[in-house]
Order: C-alpha cells, then sequence, then structure tokens
C-alpha cells in the first residue's frame, strides 16, 4: 500500500484534562497522538508519521507546526489551536519532524489480567460482568444466531469472527475466524440462516453460516456498488423485521450539504440486492440499529458533528416510524443547534427532534433492546447504548453503556450502565455494540481491547 499522510497528522487521542507540561514533548506525544499514531510514530489507527512521502508540503518543523494547529478539514484532522496551546504544538512539531532525537516509548505493558480489567467497571447493583471472549481483534458488531453462536464484525482487522461456547457455561470455548482480508466489515446480521457482512464499498453473504463458519465458507457479492469514502464509509447493516436489510451511508466529510446524493441516509434493499430505497435522510453518522421488539420501528443512534466546541453538538438517539422522514443533518444538530453554514434561524423545527441527547461527542455506536427475562423487570424492552467514546474533547467522554429508558417513544432517564472505562485520561476499553443472549444475558464488544463481556443479573 502507498505510505500516506505523514503530514495529515490526525491526532486522535483527546487532550488530557491536565496537559503535559510544554517541556516534556515525549509525554505530550503520548497522551495526545500515540492512541492513533503508534508509541513511536509507526502508525496504528492513523497514518505512519515516519514516511518519507508527504502529501501536504515537507515535513519542516514550519509546516508541521502549520498542520496541528489548522489541521486537514478535507482528511479528518481538526485545528488542534482549539486545544493545544503554540507552546504545545511547537513542541510536538520538534518531536515528530524528521530527525529529530526522541527516546523511544516504554514498551508497552500486557493488557490487565482479567480481574485487574474488570475491577474498574460499575454496574448496578445485583450485576456482575466477565469476558465471553478475548482475542477478538476490533471487534465491533455483534449477531447472534438461533443456536447461540456469535458472529463479530471487525474494523481494520478485516476479520469476521464467530464465537462458540459449546459447553453453555457463559464464556467462548473458541473464536474461529471466517473471513480474513475484508475491507473494513464491521456491519454483520442474521436473515434467513444466512450472514450478512457490511464493507467499505459492499454487502456479502456467507449461506448456511451455522454449518458453515469452521470451514472457511466462500461468500457471494450481494451489492457491490455502495459509496466507497474513508470518511464515514464504514457500514452496519440489520436485518429489519419486513425481511429486508437496512444499511447507513454515511456523510463523507464533517460537515457539508450532499442531499442530492447517497450520503447522509438509511437505505434498505431486499435480502438478493434489489428493491435499494432511501429509508430516512438527514444522518451524518449513524453506526447503530435496532429494532423495538414491540412497535418493530427503527431506531438509531447518530454521531454528531466535531470542531464545533467541546459542548456542541450533542450526539442523539433516534426513532424512524416510518419511511421519508429527515433528522436535520446537515442544518441542524442535536435538534436545535442550526449549523453555522448550512443552517438558518429557526430551521430545527422543520426536522425529526432526537428522542434522547446523549452528549456532546459521546459517539454512540450500537444500541440493543432488552428482550430477555434475567434482568428485572424494568429493564424489559428498554434500550441500551453503547458509547464509544470521544476522540478529540479536552476532557474526554462517553466510554460507557448508558440505558435509555423509554415512555413510548420519549425519554424518561438516561443512566450509566456499564463505566468505568475511563479513568481520568486512562482508557481501558471501548464499547461498540449490543446483543442480548437466550438466557436474557447481555454481550458488550470492545474493539479497544479487542473482547466480548457478558453481563448477568444474580440480585434479588
Amino acid at each position: 500500500m502507498k505510505p500516506i499522510l505523514a503530514a495529515t497528522l490526525a491526532l486522535c487521542a483527546s487532550a488530557s484534562h491536565a496537559a503535559p507540561a510544554p517541556t516534556d514533548a515525549t509525554r505530550l506525544y503520548q497522551a495526545h497522538c500515540a492512541q492513533c499514531h503508534g508509541a513511536n510514530l509507526e502508525g496504528a489507527a492513523g497514518p505512519s508519521l515516519v514516511d518519507k512521502q508527504w502529501l501536504h508540503g515537507q515535513p519542516t518543523r514550519a509546516n508541521l507546526v502549520k498542520l496541528i494547529a489548522q489541521g486537514v478539514p478535507d482528511k479528518g484532522m481538526p485545528a488542534w489551536s482549539q486545544t493545544l496551546s503554540r507552546a504545545q504544538i511547537d513542541q510536538l512539531a520538534a518531536y515528530i519532524e524528521p530527525g529529530a532525537r526522541r527516546p523511544a516509548a516504554a514498551p508497552s505493558q500486557p493488557a490487565p489480567g482479567r480481574d485487574a480489567a474488570l475491577s474498574r467497571l460499575t454496574l448496578p447493583k445485583g450485576f456482575t460482568i466477565a469476558v465471553y471472549a478475548e482475542g477478538v481483534e476490533s471487534a465491533r458488531s455483534l449477531a447472534v444466531s438461533s443456536s447461540g453462536i456469535v458472529y463479530v464484525g471487525s474494523r481494520k482487522a478485516g476479520k469476521v469472527y464467530a464465537l462458540v461456547d459449546a459447553d453453555r457455561d457463559g464464556v467462548a470455548d473458541k473464536v474461529v475466524t471466517i473471513a480474513t482480508g475484508l475491507n473494513n466489515p464491521i456491519g454483520v446480521t442474521l436473515l434467513n440462516g444466512a450472514l450478512y457482512v457490511a464493507e467499505i464499498g459492499r454487502v456479502i453473504r456467507f449461506d448456511d453460516i451455522d454449518r458453515s463458519y469452521a470451514n472457511k465458507p466462500a461468500y457471494k457479492v450481494v451489492k457491490d456498488d455502495l459509496p466507497d469514502d474513508k470518511w464515514h464509509g464504514e457500514k452496519v447493516i440489520k436485518a429489519g423485521p419486513d425481511g429486508k436489510l437496512y444499511i447507513p451511508v454515511g456523510s463523507p466529510c464533517n460537515t457539508c450539504d450532499k442531499e442530492d446524493q447517497a450520503y447522509s441516509k438509511i437505505w434498505r434493499m431486499n435480502p438478493d440486492g434489489s428493491g435499494w430505497e432511501a429509508y430516512a435522510g438527514g444522518i451524518r453518522n449513524t453506526v447503530g440499529f435496532a429494532f423495538h421488539p414491540l412497535t418493530k420501528e427503527l431506531w438509531f443512534t447518530d454521531n454528531g458533528p466535531d470542531e464545533m466546541g467541546d459542548n456542541t453538538p450533542s450526539c442523539e438517539l433516534n426513532v424512524a416510524p416510518k419511511k421519508g422522514l429527515h433528522f436535520g443533518f446537515p442544518y441542524c444538530h442535536g435538534g436545535v443547534f442550526p449549523d453555522p453554514k448550512y443552517g438558518k434561524a429557526g430551521s430545527c423545527a422543520a426536522y425529526v427532534p432526537p428522542v434522547a441527547k446523549l452528549g456532546p461527542h459521546v459517539a454512540p455506536l450500537g444500541l440493543a433492546f432488552y428482550t430477555g427475562t434475567q434482568f428485572p423487570a424494568q429493564y424489559r424492552n428498554q434500550v441500551f447504548v453503547a458509547e464509544h467514546g470521544s476522540w478529540n474533547r479536552t476532557q474526554k467522554i462517553g466510554y460507557k453503556v448508558v440505558l435509555v429508558t423509554l415512555h413510548g417513544n420519549q425519554e424518561v432517564t438516561t443512566t450509566d450502565f456499564i463505566d468505568g472505562f475511563l479513568q481520568g485520561d486512562d482508557v481501558s476499553g471501548r464499547p461498540v455494540d449490543i446483543a442480548v443472549l437466550a438466557d436474557g444475558s447481555m454481550l458488550v464488544s470492545d474493539d479497544h481491547a479487542g473482547r466480548i463481556y457478558r453481563v448477568t443479573y444474580n440480585g434479588k
């Protein structure tokens, strides 16, 4: 692959609450940059910073200062001058520039043991959380078959997994890799015995998956003409109660008006890829769907825009009870905030408001209604939301699973259900998706730790 974007510096770890001293460039880099660019600038979720090929000018100190301060909006890098001081930006530029003398990062410590990793998590009284499966690299969406096999999509790992708990003891006995080399296959869903997987530009299908998962099954391409933009190009997928497949196409930008194109919408199609039609619009980037178990209505999360401040706008939980509704993007955010460029005073009244405002930059992803009977009765048919956590907020926020209690389609309360993945500026996990097992326990995927957790209730 062609080396890319050493100069785009998508410094996606957020600024710490108490920033390192500007004279300590190593600590500054590790606190703000290493999460995406690697402890030694080698690249991780973001590009390597030691590649020799640069696309945005030369890697000089002056150009690096400019890039970090002003950002590269069309590549997803915000203007860090709003978060970091000029002295801190100067220190980062000096640390990153070619030929800089910098100490090697300390060797990464092994992941904490199961007890240590879980001991920091808090849940309501009577609930217990344990590890269901480990080694599930960049675990994303979950789908549970009628036989209890759990299918998991992934992000940059490019893999699809099957988790098998053969002895039914609440811990997966094995993690089977079904497929490799896929293009960010984050979305998985089951329909008519087949596993559908959504990649960035297409949807594929593995037939009779419960029988074939262990044998490197072949797949069939269902639809291969989806937009393949990298920005918000990853696609979840969910089988609806109407027998159709629902798929989002996110906005290819932070904020832009693409109303006349395929972007910023939820689409649906028949299982064979035919009947492609728009279902809902005005959606910046949804990475999670669920259908209400009683009303069968579509619920989804939406991530609000960046670069509008730490506390604006809020991310959303929405419901689309019928086809053709518009949820405001790019004209209105969070139901109340007109976009500075595309919105007009009073324009928010023209669009469907969110059911719940989940908080600024919390990055809500997967959600699930609780349909089991193991949890107390008050949880029945209420919705859990996985908040992946902020990446560009001065003080991190999110990194938890919340419970939204509903009365009809109205929010009553939103409360923390699993908390503790974030302690200070230290992140031990990032929840992605939620699923309910047949015994009424709940699974939560974590792409940061490569784990699936299982939550049970044994209280009175």
